[in-house]
């Protein structure tokens, strides 16, 4: 049953009673009890306030007595200003240039371990390392807190007198000159007169150049051991100078007239590690932009003799002349000869790297599927050959005990440029030593000697060789697969 207030009758629907007059809730006593509550609230924080201007008799001031009179000086009485924000960094600015500290470059603690770790170089600055990319430093970054890279010294033949430190762009340390633009800091823990080594010191900065927009270099420095370099190889200097499309300038700070004064970087990356950390595939396409770049500026055509039916086959035999050459050389070129006449469509070729400029290099390589080499420097120049192309190497005696894990160089690098390596002959016969086969004094005896021959074994090689290489070629002709002009990236 529905209950309803005497007086107040609540409409079942505002639709069907549009006449209804608003309720009214207006009341003389309500009106009443609301002034009084008013009023009493308005005394209780007049007095509040009365008792906050009053100071405590106490002699210790209450916080919430110190607050006030602080607020009143600052905002009320405008007493005190606000601290100027320029001014105070200004008077931390020479705190901070004064607290910059130089280390050596070459950090002698770790002389038994020079190329663990963080490296002897630097030793405590840690690399970016990101999955499958080169590792590196980069100045200024997230990691160095937006600091500038900043070097000191010239000498070129203790590292330890070598220095460098971080220092703010505001905040740089006294003296110092500011070098512009990007400059490329390698490390390099053998030289760069040799092509292999050279080539990978600088690598690792063609792969910072490809994944950054090819950011080009301004100027590079070169060290060796944290001794400082001048100069690049002729042959590495022309690579870069392929690849970058000018010049590489060697920083030799010339303009810098006090060994003393620092010298910082407004952009800055630093290579320890050479290639350490880059995945196959990203090797691959670093090798791939040199090798490009190399052929366009040496205006080298990738098209190739032979007919449209016949298979193109190049055969090198890149040789060496002293240490590590062939003792009859007449008699391994007339076995190769022998077995690439076998084949329709070959051609041997015999180069001595030495008589041959940069750009007969890259020409040779274009034209080469299958390189013959004892072990050495010249054989850096298989990138430079077409993807997938072949590798033979030899060795004399005693290096496969003794030479560590340097004498496989050449078998990664045919696999990080998309090569495929052949397999190595190693001579049984050689010069005899005094000490027991695997005496590490014997090392200095086979490390320059001159390889032999089986003349058995390197004509089955040489067939096998050319013979898989044949039918791989047959299949591009057959699919009309042929090397075509492209642009290289970064062009």
């Amino acid at each position: 049953m529905n209950k309803s207030c005497p007086g107040l009758h609540r409409p079942k629907s505002f639709k069907h009673e549009k006449n209804l007059l608003p309720v009214s809730f207006y009341s003389p006593k309500l009106s009443l009890y609301i002034l009084v509550i008013c009023v009493t609230v308005t005394l209780l924080i007049l007095l509040q306030i009365h008792s906050l201007h009053t100071p405590p008799i106490s002699p210790s001031p209450s916080p919430s007595w110190s607050l006030l009179q602080q607020w009143q000086k600052l905002v009320l009485n405008k007493t005190v200003s606000l601290p100027n924000c320029t001014q105070d960094l200004e008077s931390r600015t020479p705190k901070l240039r004064d607290s910059v500290t130089f280390l050596p470059l070459k950090d002698l603690r770790y002389a038994k371990q020079p190329l663990e770790g963080h490296t002897w170089f630097m030793s405590s600055m840690y690399d970016t390392r990101e999955e499958g990319e080169v590792q590196h430093q980069q100045f200024p970054s997230e990691t160095s807190k937006g600091r500038l890279l900043c070097l000191k010294g010239r000498d070129t033949h203790d590292g330890s007198w070598n220095y460098y430190t971080l220092a703010w762009p505001e905040a740089l340390p006294s003296n110092a000159t500011l070098m512009k633009s990007l400059t490329f800091v390698a490390y390099n823990h053998y030289n760069y007169d040799n092509i292999w080594h050279g080539l990978s010191a600088v690598v690792p900065f063609v792969a910072w150049h490809k994944k950054n927009s090819c950011e080009i270099p301004t100027r590079w420095i070169l060290y060796h051991w944290g001794e400082l370099r001048f100069k690049m190889g002729t042959w590495l200097n022309t690579m870069m100078e392929a690849t970058f499309g000018q010049v590489p300038y060697i920083e030799g700070f010339n303009k810098i007239k006090d060994d003393d004064q620092p010298v910082c970087f407004e952009k800055a990356v630093v290579m320890r590690h050479n290639e350490g950390g880059m995945s196959r595939e990203r090797r691959m396409e670093v090798y791939d932009l040199i090798r490009c770049k190399a052929r366009v500026y040496c205006n080298v055509s990738p098209e190739r003799r032979g007919d449209q039916k016949t298979p193109d086959i190049g055969m090198t035999l890149l040789m060496r002349t002293g240490p590590r050459s062939f003792r009859n050389k007449t008699a391994v070129i007339g076995i190769f000869e022998k077995e690439c006449k076998k084949v329709q469509g070959c051609r041997l070729m015999v180069a001595y790297s030495n008589n041959l400029t940069f750009c007969e290099q890259v020409e040779l390589m274009s034209l080469t599927d299958i390189l013959i080499s004892p072990h050495g420097a010249q054989l850096t120049n298989l990138f430079l050959m077409d993807r997938n192309s072949s590798v033979m190497e030899f060795f004399p005696k005693g290096w496969l005990k003794l030479a560590g894990v340097g004498q496989y160089v050449y078998h990664w690098m045919a696999s990080w440029s998309g090569m495929r390596h052949r397999g190595a002959w190693r001579d049984p016969d050689g010069e005899i030593c005094p000490y027991s086969d695997d005496d590490r004094r014997c090392m200095s005896l086979y490390k320059s000697g001159r390889i032999g021959y089986n003349e058995t074994h390197f004509t089955e090689w040489a067939r096998n060789v050319l013979n898989e290489v044949k039918t791989k070629k047959s299949e591009e002709v057959s699919k009309h697969e042929s090397a075509s002009i492209k642009t290289c990236d970064c062009s």
